[in-house]
């Protein structure tokens, strides 16, 4: 069984966390988990059986990208190309599967990436276009905050994050969204420039 990104190397045996066994690339530290492998070791755990219950625990996860993570793939047991999905997070990098057999391939570090974040139980949904869907929206926010940051700087964006979580899950929270709307309009009319006098 040969690497699928360093197609003259041959996989060797390991092990992952809680003695999954798989084949592991002695050159580039790649490691292929077989599907059959994978769904014996994780019927025996609990995982997320549903998207909403993937969402990772923390996304700042210290990662240093493989040099291969961009090299298209081929299966090391059917030879079909690889499917990629992007994990969005510090450092984004992208998890590859097989569509035909299931199997699964982690460049260097993303397995230990995956089981920080709480990803590896369920690394199958991640292939899923509602898990596609929900990850470009926490990117989207992860942008919008730091914008946000940008402008406000650290101490007050904090508040305003605080602030945003505690009326999102106030019963009553639209009326403070309501309240701070109606003051920025009033705001925004009282610093419009007026227009210049008619001569």
């Amino acid at each position: 069984m040969q690497c699928p990104k360093e197609r003259k190397i041959t996989l060797i045996d390991g092990t992952l966390t809680e003695a999954l066994a798989v084949k592991q690339c002695p050159d580039c530290k790649g490691t292929w988990i077989p599907s059959e492998n994978y769904k014996a070791w994780q019927a025996e755990r609990p995982h997320p059986k549903t998207v909403a219950d993937l969402i990772p625990k923390t996304l700042d996860v210290e990662f240093v990208q493989s040099p291969l993570d961009a090299k298209a793939a081929l299966c090391p047991e059917c030879g079909s190309y690889l499917a990629r999905v992007k994990v969005g997070m510090k450092t984004p990098f992208y998890v590859e599967r097989c569509l035909s057999c299931g199997g699964i391939w982690c460049d260097r570090g993303e397995w230990d990436a995956l089981e920080t974040m709480g990803l590896h139980l369920a690394i199958e949904q991640l292939f899923s276009s509602e898990w596609q869907t929900l990850s470009r929206e926490r990117e989207h926010l992860a942008i919008e905050k730091q914008a946000t940051i940008d402008r406000l700087g650290v101490e007050l964006a904090t508040q305003v994050f605080e602030l945003a979580e505690v009326l999102k899950n106030h019963p009553n929270g639209d009326f403070g969204v309501a309240y701070l709307m109606r003051r920025f309009e009033n705001f925004a009319q009282e610093v419009k420039p007026q227009n210049s006098e008619p001569r």
